[in-house]
C-alpha cells in the first residue's frame, strides 16, 4: 500500500502533498494511494536526550523494558532519538525494527573512577578517557564523557576533553559531554565538545562561543526543574545549594542559549518516557521562542543527527497534527497520526 499525507509543512507552512511507497517521500502523485492524515506536518519529532531500557539507574538492560520505552516515545510522535548513555550495548533491533524510533547512541556513559552510578558506564583513568571515548565513537558515532558529577568532583581538564574531542573526531565521531557544574561547564566549551549535556551553571558569557564552534546544549529542562522544589524540602548541604542555584536559572540558560544562536535539542533525560512535548513547553515557559523550542525537537534536531525533513527522498516519518503547534502546544499531546518508517504506528 502507499501512503499519503497532506497538509502545512512546518517550518515554514507550506502547502505539501506525500506519498510514501516504503521509507522514503515523494511528491509525485501515486494514484490510489491511501490518504491516511491531513493537517500540520512536522518531520517527526526528535527526543535527544534520552535513556530507555532500564528502570532507576545503575539497573541493567532490560530488552523488553527498552521496547517498551519506544514505543512510548513513538505513541507521543517521536521518530528518532539519540541516547547519548545506555546501560549496555543495545540490542541489533534498536533503532531498526520497524516499531520502534530510529536511533543513535554513545553506548555506556565514560567516566572517571569513583563518580556517576554505580553499575552504569565504562571507569577510566582520566589519560585513558581519550582513548575509550575514540573506541566508542569508532562503534556506533557518538561517545558520551561525564566531566563532573557531584560538588567537589574532580572535573575533567581542558585538556583531556580536547583530546578527546580530536581523537573522537578522526575517527569520525561526535563527542556529548554530562556538565552540571560551572567548571565542567567551561572546560567543555574550551575544548569544543560537539554537545553540552544539561549545561546547569553554565556561564552564560560561554554561549557566544559555543554558538560560534558549533557546540549544541540540551538543557533537558524540564526534569531539571521540576527537581527543584523536592531539592528545596531537603537539609541544606553544599549539594543542596549547588543544585537549587543551578536549577533556579536553567531556564534563563537556555533562553539566552536560542537568542545567542546555540543550537538548542529537545531531550527528556528521564523516566517516564514519551515527554517530549513537556520539554518543549518548558523551553517555551523559561522564553524560548515556539519555533525554536518546537524546532529543537524536530526540524532543527534531525539534520542535527543527519536526517532531512519532509523532501523527496527523506525517511518516510512524519507527525500529523489537527492545528499549528506553535501556536497551541497544547496539541502536540494530540497527534492525529504517526508515520515511522512509511507506515502509521499510531493514527487517533
Amino acid at each position: 500500500m502507499v501512503l499519503r499525507v497532506r497538509g502545512r509543512a512546518l517550518p515554514d507552512g507550506r502547502w505539501l502533498d506525500l506519498y510514501a511507497d516504503g521509507d522514503r517521500w515523494a511528491s509525485d502523485p501515486v494514484p490510489g494511494a491511501e490518504l491516511v492524515a491531513e493537517g500540520w506536518l512536522l518531520p517527526g519529532l526528535v527526543d535527544a536526550h534520552t535513556h530507555p531500557g532500564a528502570q532507576r539507574p545503575g539497573q541493567p538492560l532490560d530488552p523488553e523494558l527498552l521496547r517498551a520505552d519506544l514505543h512510548e516515545h513513538v505513541a507521543a510522535g517521536v521518530t528518532m532519538i539519540r541516547a547519548p548513555g545506555i546501560a549496555a550495548d543495545p540490542p541489533a533491533w534498536f533503532g531498526t525494527d520497524p516499531d520502534v524510533p530510529r536511533a543513535v547512541h554513545a553506548g555506556p556513559w565514560i567516566a572517571q573512577h569513583d563518580t556517576f552510578f554505580d553499575g552504569w558506564g565504562r571507569r577510566a583513568d582520566l589519560a585513558d578517557l581519550p582513548g575509550v571515548a575514540a573506541e566508542q565513537a569508532a562503534r556506533t558515532g557518538w561517545a558520551k564523557i561525564i566531566t563532573d558529577w557531584q560538588p567537589g568532583d574532580q572535573v575533567v581538564p581542558t585538556e583531556i576533553l580536547r583530546e578527546a574531542v580530536r581523537r573522537v573526531h578522526e575517527v569520525g565521531g561526535r563527542l556529548a559531554v554530562h556538565s552540571q557544574h560551572a567548571a565542567g561547564g567551561a572546560a567543555a566549551v574550551a575544548a569544543g565538545v560537539d554537545s553540552l549535556e544539561h549545561g546547569m551553571c553554565l556561564d552564560p558569557a560561554l554561549l557566544s562561543q559555543m554558538a560560534a564552534q558549533g557546540t549544541a546544549l540540551t538543557p533537558t529542562l524540564a526534569t531539571i526543574t521540576a527537581s527543584y522544589h523536592r531539592v528545596a524540602e531537603r537539609p541544606d548541604s553544599a549539594a543542596r545549594r549547588w543544585y537549587l542555584a543551578g536549577a533556579g536559572v536553567h531556564g534563563d540558560l537556555a533562553s539566552a542559549a536560542a537568542e545567542a544562536g546555540v543550537t538548542l535539542l529537545a531531550g527528556t533525560d528521564s523516566r517516564p518516557h514519551g515527554r517530549i512535548a513537556d520539554e518543549v513547553r518548558a523551553l517555551v515557559d523559561a522564553g524560548v521562542p515556539a519555533d525554536a523550542a518546537l524546532g529543537a525537537a524536530s526540524w532543527i534536531a534531525r539534520p542535527y543527527l543527519g536526517l532531512p525533513g519532509l523532501v523527496d527522498g527523506a525517511p518516510a516519518d512524519v507527525v500529523v497534527y489537527d492545528t499549528d503547534p506553535r501556536t497551541d502546544l497544547s496539541t502536540l499531546d494530540r497527534p492525529v497520526a504517526v508515520v515511522l518508517r512509511g507506515a502509521v504506528r499510531h493514527h487517533r
